[in-house]
């Protein structure tokens, strides 16, 4: 249906005119086969299989993600195999493995991609930077995407809680004629709320530019400023830490989801409303500038390519862990640590 977000009219499908009956009855032949199980497997796995859909994991074998598998129930040799194994069984491919792995493998699943078959993302990552990463899927496949607004582990908790995490959709290539009900009925099956339309370029350069900029790097640029500051004028760690973090993240942005912003600064006090009206342009313009060169590295590759770069050294993880117990260590996480052992349900 077309449904007009502001001004502008686009294209979503909700679960009422596409319900999971109508799903199943799509993929009522197929096999999934989803590869991977760090980030985003799990939970899309789990979500299809508890919604009634065929589903088989390929991970390597003797990894800490292949133990995780069989703690979820994932059984070897019947629904969990090495992941070449898994791609010759499958008739749609969910390559979700991370950007750095998806290149690693790419040669192994590329030579069973035979014709009919639906090769499927979660970022439009590798197919839009074929340049950077090699891949390129034969003409015969559908070549799909399903990309949930958020973590896997969101997509699980919220669909145990009878939930549902949006998603767009995308369609790259439509090699069989049955991409698009495939690529619908697999969002819906993984439990999202409503699909929205976008392509394989859209969907990368906003996600990157979101993941650096509002979702995780800028807040968390945004939360250390004022944490120092706060710290800087002799508000002790658990005064500053609660008003940075988290009156923001316990009470303040659940009335922003539940209506809006404006909803938010209407429950608020005068002196709240007052500030934050008065405030808000300010730093909208400090921070444009930051998204704007943010967003030109992203559509110029340069983000891309620092990520290959990286995300492909021996010692990546080893520098990862490093640069997040940096995070984990400061003062102002270590303050959350403890505010958070003291929220009333945890006690």
């Amino acid at each position: 249906m077309k449904l007009k977000f502001g001004s502008v009219e686009e294209n979503v499908v909700t679960r009422e005119e596409f319900p999971l009956e109508k799903a199943r009855e799509v993929l009522k032949d197929e096999v999934i086969a989803v590869l991977g199980y760090g980030v985003q497997g799990p939970g899309q796995a789990l979500n299809l299989k508890d919604n009634g859909f065929n589903v088989i994991v390929g991970q390597r074998k003797d990894s800490k993600t292949w133990d995780k598998a069989v703690a979820d129930g994932w059984v070897p040799g019947e629904t969990l195999f090495e992941l070449e194994e898994a791609c010759e069984k499958g008739t749609i491919l969910q390559f979700l493995l991370s950007d750095a792995g998806q290149i690693a493998l790419w040669p192994s699943v590329k030579k069973h991609l035979t014709p009919g078959k639906a090769l499927y993302f979660s970022h439009g990552f590798g197919v839009t930077y074929k340049e950077k990463t090699g891949i390129v899927p034969p003409a015969d496949v559908d070549v799909i995407l399903v990309a949930p607004k958020g973590s896997g582990t969101s997509l699980r908790r919220m669909f145990v809680e009878g939930r549902g995490l949006n998603s767009s959709y995308a369609i790259f290539q439509d090699g069989t004629g049955r991409a698009k009900d495939r690529v619908v009925a697999l969002g819906i099956g993984v439990g999202s709320g409503y699909l929205f339309e976008t392509d394989f370029y859209r969907e990368v350069t906003s996600d990157l530019t979101g993941e650096r900029g509002t979702l995780m790097g800028a807040i968390q640029g945004i939360f250390a400023a004022q944490y120092e500051v706060l710290r800087a004028n002799g508000h002790t760690p658990s005064e500053a830490f609660n008003e940075t973090v988290e009156e923001l993240t316990q009470s303040l942005m659940p009335l922003v989801a539940e209506n809006g912003m404006d909803w938010m600064y209407a429950n608020c006090s005068t002196t709240a409303q007052r500030g934050a009206l008065d405030w808000w342009k300010p730093f909208r313009d400090a921070t444009k500038p930051v998204f704007e060169e943010l967003y030109d590295s992203v559509k110029t590759g340069k983000e891309a390519q620092k990520s290959i770069d990286s995300n492909s050294k021996s010692d990546y993880r080893v520098k990862l862990e490093a640069e997040l117990k940096e995070l984990r260590d400061s003062e102002m996480w270590q303050a959350g640590a403890t505010v958070r052992k003291l929220r009333p349900e945890n006690n």
